[in-house]
């Protein structure tokens, strides 16, 4: 079961990358949640909440909302990605023009839980106070 939810998370970001909702939709299930830091950067920028739950909301955030946020030069540096059993652990670091042309770049740490074959639960960890930074030029 590992190495098949390694590889449905290899494919989820593959789709991530380009933006086109009817790639992403059916990685999650119905009801999937995707948990970031309460008031991280791009959540207060964007007005949107921090906690996406259900399907369509979080891939209306990849295809369209992210896009609002990192407008250009956005690459992703994979470090690490790690499975066991529902669980897929990836270690990376995004970089990207912001929407106010500063630079941004940081650290993150997301933990995927699968069930049935599709991405559930996503849990994000990240530097808040950087991207705070990055984004607004002071921190939280």
């Amino acid at each position: 079961m590992s190495q098949e939810n390694l590889d449905v998370v290899t494919n989820a970001w593959r789709a991530f990358a380009g933006h086109d909702a009817t790639e992403i939709e059916p990685f999650f299930t119905e009801d999937a949640e995707w948990l970031a830091p309460p008031g991280n950067a791009t959540a207060v920028a964007l007005g949107g909440p921090s906690h996406l739950v259900g399907r369509k909301a979080i891939t209306g955030f990849i295809a369209v909302d992210f896009l609002r946020m990192f407008v250009k030069d956005v690459a992703i540096d994979f470090h690490g990605m790690y499975a066991s059993g529902d669980r897929v652990i990836v270690e990376e670091t995004m970089t990207a023009t912001l929407a106010n042309g500063n630079a941004y770049a940081n650290d993150y740490c997301f933990v995927f839980e699968l069930r049935g074959g599709r991405i559930h639960r996503v849990r994000e960890y990240m530097d808040t106070a950087r991207a705070h930074r990055m984004v607004f030029g002071t921190p939280a």
